[in-house]
């Protein structure tokens, strides 16, 4: 089989749009995205050791399909169609025996992987079935491990292995990298970056799901190459693991420590989420970034990014730019 052509290539109204990250995250981000543009095309992380996407990796050696699901439902069409079909990607047993726990959408995405022989294909297959508006890509071609050096608050260093054990340490992440270290980039997300106007990274785990995609070479240099402007979008709380007791500036400042040539042109961020504005303020000045603050969450005390209002946020960053001069040629580095 091969997928229709529409899959192939993400068409439609609006600009060209990569969105980076996993998880409840990227799902956030491609939620506002839908709402300003047709073309999306999302790159996820393919770390994830734990739950269903766990098991379905280690026992069958395929890419975690967690991520992707995801993804691929936040992009569904907006129609009972889309909606159901999401639904049903999203629902997951509950039993006593083998099946319990498992997502639908990951056995469905696992079998098209195995029928077609291609994880992008299969992911385009699936997005044919939803409706989607926008492409669903992994973000590396083999399936990754995330490892971290932390150090614990009595000052004793520890190496911590696997998605699920990074993203619940109780210390202070150091360094991050990835086995194998040099993984193969999905060669259609490094076209995808190479052709945008615009990429997002953000919001989501920040070591687990939005950093390791500076980690696998191809789409780091695709990233340092790539003549779109780049928006980080800060998280509206530290997380109780990996992130605890990070402060605004501490995102940015972990993500360039990581990849330091990396150029990021705005940062938006909720104030009601900032502890110093000055210091977040600061922190983009010397990194050349424009500083948006919005109120992008829900509003209902939950930690929830509110599509509309995170879309008006990106038109308001988009619409800053669009007077600058030069064109996107201009800015190949």
């Amino acid at each position: 089989m091969t997928a229709p052509p529409s899959q192939r290539a993400v068409r439609g109204s609006g600009p060209a749009v990569v969105a980076l990250g996993g998880g409840h995250g990227l799902s956030a981000t491609l939620s506002a995205l839908r709402l300003m543009t047709d073309r999306i095309t999302a790159v996820v992380t393919v770390a994830d050791d734990g739950g269903s996407s766990g098991r379905l990796r280690e026992e069958l050696g395929v890419l975690p399909p967690g991520d992707l699901r995801m993804a691929l439902a936040a992009l569904c069409d907006d129609s009972d169609w889309g909606r159901t079909w999401r639904d049903v990607l999203q629902h997951r047993f509950a039993s006593d025996g083998a099946l319990d726990r498992h997502a639908v959408g990951n056995l469905l995405i696992v079998a098209l992987w195995e029928l077609l022989g291609d994880t992008v294909e299969g992911l385009d297959w699936v997005g044919r079935l939803l409706g989607a508006r926008g492409r669903v890509l992994p973000m590396a071609a083999v399936p990754l491990r995330i490892e971290a050096d932390v150090v614990h608050a009595d000052g004793s260093p520890e190496h911590v292995s696997g998605q699920v054990q990074v993203a619940t340490t109780r210390g202070r992440i150091e360094h991050l990298r990835l086995e194998p270290a040099d993984p193969p980039a999905c060669p259609e997300a490094v076209e995808a970056v190479l052709s945008a106007d615009w990429v997002v990274l953000g919001p989501g785990s920040w070591y687990t799901s939005v950093m390791p995609h500076l980690l696998v070479p191809g789409l780091r240099d695709a990233l340092h190459r790539t003549p779109a402007r780049t928006i980080l979008t800060l998280n509206l709380s530290p997380e109780s693991g990996e992130t605890a007791g990070m402060r605004a500036e501490q995102y940015l400042d972990a993500l360039l420590d990581h990849a330091p040539e990396l150029r990021v042109d705005a940062v938006v961020a909720d104030p009601g989420a900032v502890d110093d504005v000055g210091m977040l303020g600061e922190a983009c000045e010397r990194t050349g970034a424009r500083l948006l603050l919005r109120q992008v969450g829900r509003g209902d005390g939950t930690p929830l990014h509110d599509p509309l209002r995170l879309a008006a946020a990106f038109r308001d960053v988009v619409e800053g730019f669009l007077g600058d001069v030069g064109t996107r040629a201009d800015r190949v580095r």
